[in-house]
């Protein structure tokens, strides 16, 4: 029986190519497989009766994900590459190697074109895998024919049966010169890389000819070397024969979410993709800037050498962003880029479409969820339920933030946010006694309805925190529970009572995955006005420091531009226009656009020092 959090995501499933990762209790990738038609293939897991191996993998799947493709082939392909990389426990095949094979140009004085099925640190040439064994073995023997190279064991004296046929240069008993082989080996790649048209076309005639002379089984062989041709060197969007590593940024907003996904490409293929989801407050392209520039200053991260994104990021951010980094910014104008590009945007489209659509379907099925986290608590009927989140960057612009719960639904008119007065450092203790002792100070005053159940978002501190002000300072019985979060920062389990204990809730329940939605959406509400707060006040406070700019000018300032970049980018004589004196407005423009090249080369300087540790 599925979950309700399966069943809605079943609901939503594309009718598309693509490749499904389903995932265990702790968030790891257990299978992965490929299908012509996601929505029929994944569907078939749950809605179908299973035996053995596959009973049990079903048994263990708590959630999935989708990675659409454009046709099926790439699923094939692509399926190859997330199996290599994850090592699913219940993949039997494709573990080891890819499973299908490539064909390979050797490395030898006397080289050879050959089927391998692994790729090795060799200087061999390798193109496919090709999931058609058979046509990439026939077009192996075309190539062969056409372009020969050595095809015998090397020096015995006399011509080998393939010289003799045209099949072989001739190492069997001469000396061939290596310029020979360059030219085959220049041939041969520009027929494996697409470049195939030439020989189509005599194909093509000879096959014309050969039916015109009544030659109908040598027409079906042409025909049928056409059709290999076709399966096994039809240009990929997961294969590509450009071996630059290099990272793909691609973007969907919408109601103020912004939906991202990365596409890693290396060794020429997509290796690894990653997805994020988070509200904004800005534009889309000021987003990306920022999400890029946090995204490399990773522990660990590793630039490519080069980075794509999409058209609607503007020249100059991408320029920012270039200097930065130092790594180029460019924007795909066609062929296996640009396609790749499009899949990254339509993965990106489809996960938040996704999930405003699991939160409609939420909305409208909640019934028994309030009382199955009552249960697990041992409390009587909850029907408001609170929930706090505190949020603040390396211990500055400290804030805390409040959702209400009411029936299983969010009431936004009952949501709180809170600049933290008395704690100036980061401290989750100070934080979440202030706030709570706020909150419900307020509530006493005003004779207000008290929550049946207070959740915070910290576990055991902020949880314990939380009922040493409630019980000692203001002698309210209100239960608190801390909500937990797994190694991956997703919701794992709720902590409760004199010991802390973990009451391991049933993750398929509609408990949890309302659970789930308490904690994302304190998280998101915390998160959104951080931000704000933390861009106002950087802004303002810096414009402060500018001789000549006081609070009028500076709101001029802000409502005009809204960013230092902005400011930096106009013309001393706009700033004029704008009500600033001209000696103002020269010190604003110098100023503002010193402050702009330090953030730049401060983080320039960052990513060197992440470089050489």
């Amino acid at each position: 029986m599925a979950s309700e959090h399966i069943e809605h995501k079943l609901t939503l499933l594309p009718p598309m190519p693509g490749c499904y990762l389903m995932k265990d209790i702790n968030g790891k990738i257990i299978y992965v497989g490929k299908a012509k038609n996601l929505k029929n293939r994944v569907r078939s897991y749950f809605k179908s009766s299973h035996e053995g191996k596959t009973a049990q993998l079903v048994a263990h799947i708590v959630d999935f994900e989708t990675i659409v493709t454009s046709t099926d082939k790439e699923a094939f392909l692509l399926e190859i590459t997330l199996i290599q990389k994850h090592q699913p426990y219940y993949n039997i095949k494709l573990k080891r190697g890819t499973g299908y094979p490539y064909i390979k140009i050797t490395h030898e004085r006397d080289p050879r074109i050959i089927i391998a099925n692994d790729v090795k640190h060799d200087g061999g040439y390798y193109f496919g895998p090709y999931p058609n064994v058979y046509a990439a073995e026939e077009t192996l023997h075309f190539l062969q024919k056409v372009y020969p190279l050595r095809r015998c064991s090397g020096y015995q004296g006399r011509p080998c049966l393939y010289y003799h046929m045209g099949q072989c240069l001739g190492a069997c008993f001469k000396e061939v010169p290596e310029s020979a082989y360059d030219e085959q080996i220049k041939r041969i790649k520009s027929f494996l890389n697409g470049n195939t048209a030439r020989v189509i076309k005599h194909l093509q005639t000879q096959m014309k000819e050969a039916a015109a002379s009544l030659e109908f089984e040598r027409a079906a062989d042409l025909r049928d070397q056409l059709h290999y041709i076709d399966v096994t060197v039809e240009k990929q969007k997961i294969i590509s024969n450009d071996q630059t590593p290099r990272d793909i940024f691609n973007f969907y907003l919408d109601k103020g979410w912004l939906s991202i996904q990365v596409f890693f490409v290396r060794q020429a293929r997509l290796m690894k993709r990653e997805k994020r989801l988070f509200p904004v407050v800005s534009t889309a392209p000021e987003e990306m800037q920022t999400f890029i520039m946090q995204f490399y200053n990773r522990k660990n991260a590793v630039l490519p050498r080069e980075i794509l994104v999409p058209s609607s990021i503007d020249e100059e951010t991408r320029d920012s962003i270039e200097d930065v980094l130092n790594v180029p910014v460019n924007v795909p104008q066609r062929g296996v880029r640009r396609d790749l590009m499009e899949m990254a945007g339509k993965n990106a489209r489809l996960v938040l479409e996704e999930k405003f659509r699991l939160l409609e379907l939420d909305e409208h099925k909640t019934t028994g969820a309030m009382q199955e986290i009552a249960d697990a608590l041992g409390l009587p009927p909850v029907s408001k339920i609170e929930a706090f989140d505190h949020s603040h960057e390396q211990g500055a612009d400290l804030v805390s933030a409040m959702v209400v719960f009411e029936n299983g639904r969010p009431n936004k008119k009952l949501y709180r946010k809170y600049k933290l007065r008395t704690v100036d450092h980061a401290d989750e203790t100070a934080s979440t006694m202030e706030v709570i002792r706020r909150r419900y100070t307020r509530l006493l005053k005003e004779h207000a309805d008290m929550p049946d159940l207070i959740l915070m978002d910290g576990g055991a501190i902020q949880m314990n925190a939380a009922k040493d002000v409630l019980e000692n300072e203001l002698g309210l019985d209100i239960p608190v529970a801390g909500m937990v979060k797994s190694d991956h920062h997703r919701t794992a389990d709720l902590m409760f009572g004199e010991d802390d204990e973990h009451l391991n809730l049933d993750p398929k329940s509609q408990g949890f995955y309302l659970l789930q939605r308490i904690q994302d959406e304190v998280h998101r509400f915390a998160i959104t006005f951080h931000r704000q707060l933390h861009n106002k006040n950087s802004l303002s406070s810096r414009l402060d420091q500018i001789q000549g700019v006081g609070p009028k000018t500076r709101a001029k300032l802000l409502k005009k531009y809204g960013s230092l970049k902005k400011i930096a980018a106009a013309p001393v004589s706009d700033l004029h226009e704008l009500g600033l004196s001209e000696t103002v407005a020269q010190t604003v423009h110098v100023a503002v656009a010193a402050m702009v090249t330090g953030e730049a080369q401060q983080s320039l300087s960052y990513l060197d020092r992440q470089q050489t540790i």
